[in-house]
């Protein structure tokens, strides 16, 4: 069927809007499918191809739900399931809620890394989760099926699995503080561990992320965001759920060769728009914009009523780049609507109230990294944006190494309190313990208060430590990026250990180029930015393009890029002598 011939889902109906006020996410599907909104899954080009509202999707959840029952599935057995962005992916999802079995989301193979690193990292999230099946796109099945061979789970394509017979049977009740999903955090800084989300914290979660929003009758959500990360999953598929918001995607392979068909989309949108992206995301689309003389005539971003930005740090130099690129397409600077959340608490802990847009302070970079100013050397700031206020009955504070609360714009470790908190680490008593205190969770992150709003200014695990001296990353990395030639992403900083036993910082580049001796005045160059910054000496190496490993969100792993450095899995490039 063609583009022409298809009618999306419509962003209105006549069935009230509940806003995430159901008492299990089974109860929010079977209200769902009562209107006429739905899921739209679109071609490489942003063309419309598949149309799949809720009712549909319900149905082939419970027929579904029969097969996984007729496999042997019981309630609390895990269902991994390859997150392709897809109808199907969308049914067995809802089927495995359906029978009691927890859904564990696993990523797709990316661009980089290869056959073997896939599999690989696939084995090891099949071996936390300990799944009684692993249920996947054909066109990965070789990948697939070799990593849960490995794992000694069963396996089967979703195209197979469609065939099985599905005879009746009752289904269990489900309660509200029965385990729903496993969501696997992105692991950028520690071994990727399976978050245990019960219905009730999803839905409270849910609420209060549509509430701060203000999510209206017309609103609409268009989404490129892999649904094996908490938000394009929780964020830009359950919600929509759970709050009968019709969506239009776009698969993240699609839109990393064509970014440009996000906004293509989201101009196509009769309706208010809702889209999340980090901000990567946006400094591609800007960068590949550049070229392109009048934006108003391609685009139609006037009706983008929240751009939504809330993974890793939010760089508001990328955000007025955006801006400046498609302000003559109608984008308003107070669309933008920074948050933060993490996948230990379901998905939001804070978000800027709609409208207000980006907001920054300038802090001392001493201040930040908690180190006494040296007098001799000039002040530096670092633009801290502001991530916006608590969710309905989240409580966030800031508390110092001895666990004492902290006022408004002290630096220390951020915790959170409320309903959507976790429920554990699956199977990982020591982890939940070390993160979670008396129902408080600590999110290993860095930041400070400032009349109810939070501010994030790092991850405390990240921290590079160098003669008792801290030292942010993100500044080392930002600090390089602004010479010429490099993008968002290019670089990882981190700290090694020299051969003379001392600790010293370390900048992995991506370098694209090709004579040896530019290499070495390249390199240089770099050095002496991260000594304007550090005030010491670093190593500097200069590796390939795309070497730098990413998590499954499409973030910076320092962690990795680290272990992968000193096992001597990254190669440096060759200099001239």
């Amino acid at each position: 069927m063609t583009d022409a011939a298809l009618k999306p889902t419509p962003n209105d109906c006549d069935l009230p809007r509940i806003r995430a006020e159901f008492a299990t996410f089974n109860d929010a599907i079977d209200y769902a499918a009562r209107s006429e909104k739905g899921l739209n899954f679109h071609d490489m080009r942003g063309q419309l191809e598949r149309v799949y509202p809720f009712s549909e999707m319900r149905e082939d959840a419970l027929v579904m739900a029969r097969r996984l029952i007729a496999s042997g599935i019981k309630p609390q057995d895990r269902v991994a399931l390859i997150a392709e962005t897809s109808a199907e992916f969308a049914a067995l999802f809802c089927a495995c809620i359906y029978t009691g079995a927890w859904p564990v989301p696993l990523p797709l193979p990316t661009t980089f890394g290869g056959k073997d690193n896939y599999i690989d990292s696939l084995v090891v999230q099949l071996s936390s989760s300990d799944p009684v099946m692993l249920i996947y796109p054909p066109e990965i099945g070789e990948m697939a099926a070799a990593a849960a061979e490995r794992q000694g789970c069963a396996s089967e394509s979703w195209d197979d699995f469609a065939t099985r017979e599905a005879p009746d049977c009752n289904l269990p009740t489900a309660d509200p503080e029965d385990i729903c999903y496993l969501q696997y955090s992105s692991g950028s800084t520690r071994f990727p561990t399976g978050v245990a989300v019960t219905h009730k914290a999803l839905l409270h979660n849910l609420y209060g992320h549509s509430t701060s929003m203000h999510l209206g009758e017309n609103d609409r959500c268009i989404s490129w965001l892999p649904w094996y990360h908490d938000m394009g999953l929780v964020g830009c598929f359950l919600s929509l759920i759970a709050n009968q918001v019709s969506a239009d995607y776009l698969k993240p392979d699609a839109f990393a060769r064509r970014p440009l068909a996000w906004l293509d989309m989201v101009s196509r949108n009769p309706g208010n728009t809702l889209s999340y992206s980090p901000t990567f995301g946006y400094d591609i689309c800007a960068r590949r914009i550049s070229s392109q003389s009048n934006v108003a005539d391609r685009f139609d971003l006037s009706r983008w009523r929240i751009a939504g930005n809330g993974a890793d740090m939010i760089r508001p130099d990328v955000m007025q780049s955006f801006v400046n690129a498609f302000s003559d397409a109608g984008f308003k600077a107070a669309a933008f609507t920074p948050s933060y959340g993490l996948a230990e608490a379901v998905l939001g802990v804070t978000v800027m109230p709609p409208g207000e847009g980006i907001r920054v302070e300038l802090v001392e970079e001493e201040r930040l990294s908690g180190t006494p100013r040296d007098i001799t050397r000039p002040a530096r700031y670092r633009a801290i944006v502001n991530c916006g206020k608590a969710l309905p009955d989240m409580t966030v504070e800031i508390r110092g190494e001895n666990g004492d609360a902290r006022g408004d714009h002290q630096i220390g470790k951020v915790w959170c309190h409320g309903p959507s908190v976790m429920h554990s680490y699956f199977r990982n008593e020591e982890a939940t313990a070390d993160c979670l205190v008396d129902g408080w969770l600590d999110t290993g992150d860095m930041g400070y208060l400032a009349d109810g709003y939070l501010f994030i200014v790092g991850r405390a695990k990240d921290m590079i430590i160098i003669n008792g001296k801290n030292h942010w990353p993100q500044d080392i990395e930002w600090a390089v990026e602004q010479l010429p030639g490099f993008n968002h992403g290019d670089i990882a900083a981190f700290s090694v250990e020299t051969e003379g036993g001392e600790e010293s910082p370390a900048v992995l580049v991506h370098c694209r180029v090709s004579d040896p001796e530019e290499r070495v005045k390249l390199r240089e160059q770099i050095a002496d930015k991260v000594r304007s910054v550090t005030g010491m000496s670093c190593v500097v190496e200069l590796v390939p393009p795309r070497t730098l490993p990413r998590t499954s969100s499409g973030k910076l792993s320092r962690a990795k890029a680290k272990k992968l450095y000193l096992s001597g899995e990254i190669v440096p490039l060759e200099l001239a002598a």
